[in-house]
């Protein structure tokens, strides 16, 4: 049966755009706000979707679910929705999105196939649709074909055969790099600011890696709204790492990393709120006041 009724859980920052995406597409596009805080139900208010009463009610009315969330919570998500699985008799498609290891998404499989649903690995892999180049989402597991009849709609869909993690697997591949590299970026500024020697080393970079130096200044101040939900990400990716026999090191560093960021006073604000006159350089001695408050706190 052609896809009809697509859940989304949950709308936010990514989600309501996706969202959004699948209703101008020609969707129908649900999701349950229970729980959820004012400002998600402003995200799906404004994409117009449509809330309603409860998960046993969204599970009865959509074709595919969609996880899209926090990695922390994405086992816990799975599990509610299980049991509405379960006690409704449903075999719905249920397709985890997250940024999560292989192995917690196979974990997933086995709670939403066990209750009856059908499942599909999914990873994300871009900015919001309607931000550019359209993200794409990669898919595996044996029922991966339903999510390609979104292909096309502000997003790329992009199967990868039928074995469950090879979708969660490129996520922790890529978001490694990407995620990974503005660690670092984070890491060698704060080294350089707590020694004195910012403006040194800019002015190297500035001269041997301009190119680096460009990524540094057009992207660090808008990470520490964002460092909350990366934390379990990089978590994820050094699990997915030490798994394979891989160091797991480089990102539990760039979780402390994000951990760091996420307790400077910008954290607090959302994507349409982020000072975009604030300087990489700011949010460098803010996160390194950070860590000379840390250390008078242990000494």
């Amino acid at each position: 049966m052609p896809l009809k009724t697509v859940a989304i859980l949950s709308p936010g920052d990514m989600g309501h755009a996706v969202g959004r995406a699948l209703r101008e597409g020609g969707l129908n596009v649900i999701t349950c706000l229970q729980g959820r805080s004012k400002r998600t139900g402003r995200l799906a208010q404004e994409a117009e979707i449509e809330d309603v009463s409860s998960l046993e009610e969204l599970v009865s009315k959509a074709d595919l679910v969609l996880s899209i969330m926090v990695p922390a919570e994405a086992v816990g998500l799975a599990r509610q929705v299980a049991k509405t699985l379960h006690d409704s008799g449903s075999d719905t498609y249920f397709a985890d999105c997250n940024a999560i290891s292989p192995q917690t998404t196979k974990e997933i499989e086995g709670i939403i196939t066990k209750a009856g649903g059908r499942y599909i690995d999914a990873s994300i892999v871009g900015s919001p649709p309607g931000k550019g180049r359209p993200p794409r989402f990669y898919t595996s597991g044996e029922h991966c074909h339903v999510m390609s009849e979104m292909d096309g709609m502000s997003i790329s869909v992009r199967p990868l055969g039928d074995e469950i993690g090879r979708a969660s697997g490129i996520k922790m591949c890529y978001a490694g790099l990407t995620k990974g590299t503005s660690a670092l970026h984070i890491a060698v500024l704060s080294a350089a600011e707590a020694m004195g020697l910012s403006e040194e080393l800019r002015a190297e970079f500035s001269s041997s890696q301009p190119h680096a130096l460009q990524q540094m200044e057009s992207g660090i101040s808008r990470l520490p709204s964002r460092a909350f939900r990366w934390i379990g990400e990089m978590e994820e990716i050094a699990a997915t790492y030490d798994h394979l026999g891989v160091t797991p090191h480089f990102h539990k560093g760039a979780a402390e990393v994000y951990r760091l960021l996420s307790e400077t006073s910008f954290a607090s604000e959302k994507a349409e709120s982020v000072d975009t006159n604030r300087t990489t350089a700011q949010t460098i001695k803010a996160t390194v006041g950070l860590l000379h408050s840390h250390a008078d706190k242990s000494s």
